[in-house]
């Protein structure tokens, strides 16, 4: 970004931000619990992408959430923002845990990452990826070429802790089960989760936080955002692109993309001005979800910026009725 340029983000797009998750947020948590995810995601797209169209950006969505199962969403390569300055990278999953949504399940979210045009890496045909996160103290030992076991077995050496005080989350997938034998078989303790590794990654790299590390392999555009996330807050990201299939491995050697290369979260966004949003939709470790009360909705959001290291928890009362006669029935 040009000088002109770079005082434009750094007082407004923050705060812009959150107006935006908290709009996904309000939008989907109208179906919480409904058994509908594909209606809840399409709620959040809808509405984030209203919200975005009076942003004063030149915004090109790059990971685009939702791609890998034609699921509505904010497509790659859509131009958001009301076209000024700065020119970004955006990276957005209006809805984090759909399937969470849908059941009422915790810790969906609304979320929203953006960075410096060009800064954001594009995943290509591969739509999941090998990944460990924690925080700043325990960096150097993520490292994908060890096994699991001999990962928490140095967290609990680093941290002069037994090992049976390490928790690692983890998504509930079947891919996962020998990783999740080989853990408890050490004596560390496992927290499943059944969708959103963008929270889980949060879990992981926040002080005070009950889990130490996340492990696994999950969504490319989760990695994305939460390396954003992690540049803000602090902490470590690793990953490893990781094909499903021959097929999907082809396409991606033919790209020209290494799948043998450890992506730290400054590979996975190389700029060191970037934002990052996110507003719970249902309740969970990171943020309380939407709650109603009469006339009444509150929201709780995470908000951070790279550059300052500043971590603001917004807490917000939306007077319901007034948000109708703004945006129609979408914010609730």
């Amino acid at each position: 970004m040009s000088d002109s340029t770079q005082q434009h983000p750094d007082r407004n797009l923050a705060l812009e931000l959150v107006r935006v998750t908290e709009a996904g947020a309000l939008a989907a948590s109208r179906l919480v619990g409904r058994g509908d995810k594909e209606a809840a995601d399409q709620a959040a797209v809808d509405a984030m992408r209203h919200m975005l169209g009076s942003v004063h950006m030149d915004g090109l969505v790059v990971i685009g959430e939702g791609e890998k199962d034609e699921a509505p969403m904010l497509f790659n390569g859509e131009q958001i923002g009301d076209g000024s300055p700065p020119q970004v990278d955006i990276a957005v999953d209006p809805l984090e845990g759909t399937t969470l949504t849908a059941k009422g399940m915790p810790n969906a979210l609304s979320v929203i990452a953006l960075a410096d045009r060009g800064s954001m890496f594009n995943p290509g045909p591969l739509v999941y990826m090998e990944k460990l996160a924690g925080a700043s103290d325990i960096a150097d030992l993520l490292d994908l070429d060890l096994g699991i076991t001999e990962i928490v077995g140095r967290i609990a050496d680093r941290r002069q802790i037994e090992i049976g005080d390490v928790t690692v989350v983890v998504l509930d997938r079947p891919r996962h089960g020998a990783g999740i034998a080989e853990i408890r078989k050490a004596g560390a303790r496992v927290r499943l989760i059944a969708d959103g590794d963008v929270a889980g990654a949060l879990l992981a790299v926040t002080e005070r936080s009950p889990v130490d590390l996340l492990w696994g392999i999950g969504g490319t555009p989760e990695g994305v955002i939460s390396a954003t996330a992690i540049k803000c807050i602090g902490g470590a990201l690793v990953g490893r692109l990781w094909p499903r299939n021959d097929e999907e491995r082809q396409a991606a050697l033919d790209q020209g993309y290494d799948l043998t290369r450890q992506l730290t979260q400054d590979d996975l966004v190389t700029s060191d001005d970037c934002f990052f949003s996110a507003t719970g939709v249902t309740d969970g470790d990171v943020l309380q979800g939407v709650r109603y009360q009469g006339g009444t909705a509150t929201t709780e959001s995470l908000v951070m910026r790279s550059r300052s290291g500043t971590v603001r928890r917004i807490s917000a009362i939306h007077d319901r009725a007034k948000l109708r006669s703004l945006g129609g029935v979408r914010f609730g």
